[in-house]
């Protein structure tokens, strides 16, 4: 891995703002490309956070299924459209963003006035539509996190009057690769990784590579600057030192023993595999009814259905 390097091939960006670029990892050993390849997906997918509309207040609206007069659309479809607007930026904690609209107008993302440090990636996407005179308000809730969060988990003060909205926080659509070998003139084999991203808009595919790389190398640091606990509790390596039956926790019906050979065992609280193998073979005929056929039947079928020999 000397001479490992990233090389982006194809960088290109939709009219909606979507973001997608495709990277080339070089000169990796036989069997790393399938290690990076899975390793950036996830952190992608699972680890990089971003800002989104986690809540709103509408002027005059107390609950999801209201209509507003004069709105071509009911709340639940401006709820909707509002999951479709792309935020860029970050911010530290919960900010407010607001949106009048007095007159009659197609409603867009660009009409919304942002708090500081943040973006509309997508400005023309489509919100409403207002046919009358009538003033519509909303306030919008930004915050940043990561992965998705219904919204039954993000509405928490219901004094508030804020209508909950899923929150999708993550700015990776989707993330592919594959897995190329390379022969060179010697016998030497190496592998190059091809990584395809598509990202929302609200970060470049390149941003992204560098972010997620920044989470492993800190992930892996914190292993490395962490030092081994060697006290172990006494009572845990008594404990990890019995070996562990895998048939202990069987039950004894498993076995379909005869119904005389079975009632005698479950009145003797004798239910798992592992309450038998406690019982000696002399111990086990003391049991009450229990007789040298009954036994003769419990060792065999131990023998042919768990290889379990009782001598």
């Amino acid at each position: 891995m000397a001479n490992l390097y990233i090389k982006c091939l194809k960088s290109e960006k939709t009219e909606c703002g979507a973001a997608h670029g495709q990277f080339l990892i070089n000169s990796l050993s036989p069997g790393q490309g399938v290690t990076v390849g899975n390793l950036f997906r996830r952190v992608l997918l699972n680890d990089l956070g971003g800002t989104t509309i986690s809540a709103v207040r509408i002027a005059g609206v107390t609950h999801e299924f209201s209509t507003i007069e004069g709105v071509r659309e009911d709340i639940l479809e401006i709820l909707l459209n509002l999951k479709g607007i792309v935020i860029k930026g970050k911010i530290q904690e919960p900010q407010f963003g607001r949106l009048k609209v007095q007159e009659p107008s197609v409603i867009t993302a660009n009409l919304i006035e942002l708090p500081p440090g943040l973006e509309i990636v997508n400005p023309q996407h489509y919100i409403a539509t207002i046919s009358t005179s009538n003033i519509l308000e909303i306030e919008f809730k930004f915050e940043y996190g990561t992965g998705y969060k219904l919204a039954s988990q993000t509405f928490q003060d219901k004094s508030e009057d804020f209508l909950q909205m899923d929150a999708i926080y993550m700015p990776i659509q989707k993330v592919d690769f594959k897995i190329e070998n390379v022969y060179d003139n010697s016998t030497e084999i190496t592998e190059r990784l091809i990584l395809d991203i598509w990202t929302n808009g609200s970060i470049t595919p390149e941003d992204s590579i560098f972010e997620a790389s920044q989470l492993i190398i800190e992930l892996f640091r914190s292993i490395i600057e962490n030092k081994f606990t060697n006290d172990i509790n006494e009572t845990e390596n008594e404990t990890s030192q019995i070996p562990i039956d895998p048939h202990t926790n069987i039950a004894i019906e498993e076995l379909q023993l005869s119904v005389r050979a079975y009632n005698c065992l479950k009145r003797a609280q004798i239910n798992t595999i592992g309450d038998l193998l406690e019982y000696s073979p002399e111990k086990l005929q003391e049991l009450k009814n229990f007789g040298r056929k009954s036994a003769d039947e419990v060792f065999i079928t131990l023998k042919n259905k768990l290889g379990i020999i009782l001598k």
